[in-house]
């Protein structure tokens, strides 16, 4: 192990703005601005001036002042020679920035790394409504206003709300489950997000939950898409902020840092699905998942018995149930170290910054020796992992190649074709219904299969009781059912039971 080129991590910083006063509120520079100054004093402070290297994670909630990574960099009053803001807030970005930064440290680049990022929507709302405007409550919906719906979307296949349902759907349906079942499983996970929130002093929401609370539709958690309540889906509607500051393990000695404040980063795997979210070999798994996990815990040298706390990415349940599955993570034990985008706090792409920051707060405390991190992005589309520990990881050296793709092409089944203009018999391949604001549903969505096993959707008129009902009273699994689809007068097909 050569000391100059072993990155860890020496300073972590977490801030929640509850500023009342949207017009008094932190945007989302001020935030990330924030949580470095406070990473940078976790780590004994005057590592300021030393950074060479800032990544940052594009925000949302501000657009028009993107791209901000020089306003953050001027905030600081530092000039980096390297600086970079990701193209889209995904939700992988904070790993594959650390992993980024580690293999900078590792090949003599950058001596002093700082990662940050943060969101203020609850900020941008009010100060929306303060103002007369129009208040999106979908952070993620907001973004495709304005652009010619493609097919998925004239469907209402448009955020990732709209789209980890038919994960979720599909999932249950392999895995044997009742909807009761898996809507039990959900809340098991979710409830223990809850009380770990409650624990974590940086957590945005920390009421714990019981499962009754979380898997029961009320006035307090009303039905997003199906089978998701509001306790079930990730909480934007926060002002939050997360960064932390990676140094060689040699300059971090240099500079007086204690053994034991010194956190470890280990390799990372990176994996992706295709973009469409109609071109997926299935909606019961995730080739990308599984090669970045398992590649992440092999490149290590690590088996899950190895590995003491975890942070699974928690958008909607489907994701850390499915996680879980891979890598062998017992139920009953937390999947987080932050209590999950419930109630951990949602901030879009940034979140698994916080669970950097945790997961070191964690590790210092002695509440393990090694750490694993996933993250997702997109609609189910980007896998990034890597593992954090209290010491030295054998045989593990940087920089390093975390790009798994190829591996992943050749686990990855065959893809069906989509046909937009099939209408006719097919069989129900997943589903998802969505809700208004009081609870009455809108209209199900039916991605199915066409005899020639293409793919194709259709829809359930939210008026359609009965077939409202099939699809969501848990009395009979949907999944492998057939229909027909038939022409409406808009033009997109209306789905009909016909058994």
């Amino acid at each position: 192990m050569d000391p100059a080129r072993t990155p860890v991590i020496i300073g972590v910083g977490q801030i929640n703005d509850r500023t009342e006063d949207p017009f008094a509120a932190m945007d989302p520079v001020g935030l990330m601005v924030a949580a470095l100054h406070a990473a940078d004093q976790d780590g004994g402070g005057g590592w300021m001036q030393a950074i060479d290297s800032l990544a940052v994670v594009d925000q949302i909630s501000f657009r028009e002042m993107n791209p901000v990574v020089d306003a953050v960099a001027a905030g600081l009053g530092i000039a980096p020679a390297y600086r970079i803001q990701t193209p889209k807030p995904m939700g992988d970005s904070p790993a594959r920035l650390l992993n980024e930064a580690a293999n900078r440290i590792g090949s003599g680049e950058s001596i002093v790394a700082a990662v940050v990022g943060a969101e203020a929507l609850r900020t941008a709302a009010k100060r929306a409504a303060a103002s007369g405007g129009d208040v999106d409550h979908n952070a993620m919906r907001i973004r495709h206003k304005g652009v010619a719906p493609i097919y998925r979307q004239r469907y209402g296949l448009t955020a990732p709300v709209d789209v980890y349902p038919l994960y979720e759907n599909a999932t249950r349906s392999a895995w044997g489950q009742t909807l009761a079942e898996a809507q039990a499983e959900s809340g098991r996970t979710w409830s223990l997000f809850s009380q770990v929130a409650a624990d974590n002093p940086n957590a945005w929401l920390r009421a714990p939950k019981s499962v009754d609370e979380i898997v029961t539709p009320s006035p307090a958690n009303r039905p997003i898409a199906f089978p998701y309540p509001k306790l079930m889906v990730a909480n934007s509607a926060v002002n939050q902020g997360a960064g932390f500051i990676v140094t060689s393990l040699a300059e971090a000695r240099a500079r007086g840092i204690g053994d034991d404040r010194l956190i470890f980063v280990g390799q990372g795997a990176a994996a992706h699905e295709d973009d469409d979210v109609l071109a997926r070999d299935s909606y019961t798994a995730s080739a990308g998942m599984r090669v970045s996990l398992e590649q992440t815990l092999a490149a290590n040298g690590l088996t899950i018995e190895q590995i003491d706390l975890v942070e699974l990415y928690s958008c909607f349940p489907c994701v850390p149930k499915m996680a879980r599955r891979i890598i062998g993570w017992p139920e009953e034990k937390p999947a987080s170290v932050v209590g999950g985008l419930t109630f951990g706090g949602g901030p879009i792409g940034n979140y698994m910054s916080h669970a950097v920051a945790a997961m070191v707060d964690r590790l210092r405390a002695g509440d393990g020796h090694n750490g694993l991190l996933f993250g997702n992005g997109g609609f189910a589309t980007y896998n990034h992992s890597i593992v954090l520990s209290r010491a030295p990881i054998p045989g593990v050296r940087f920089p390093h190649d975390f790009d798994h793709q190829e591996r992943t092409a050749a686990v990855r089944g065959p893809v069906p074709l989509v046909d937009e203009d099939y209408a006719g018999p097919g069989i129900i391949e997943t589903y998802t219904v969505f809700y208004d604001r009081a609870g009455s549903p809108t209209n199900g969505v039916i991605v199915a299969r066409n005899p020639a096993g293409n793919r194709f959707l259709a829809r359930v008129p939210g008026d359609d009781a009965a077939g409202i009902a099939f699809l969501t009273d848990g009395s009979v699994d949907p999944i492998g059912r057939p229909g027909v689809a038939t022409v409406a007068a808009d033009g997109l097909l209306e789905w009909r039971m016909t058994d």
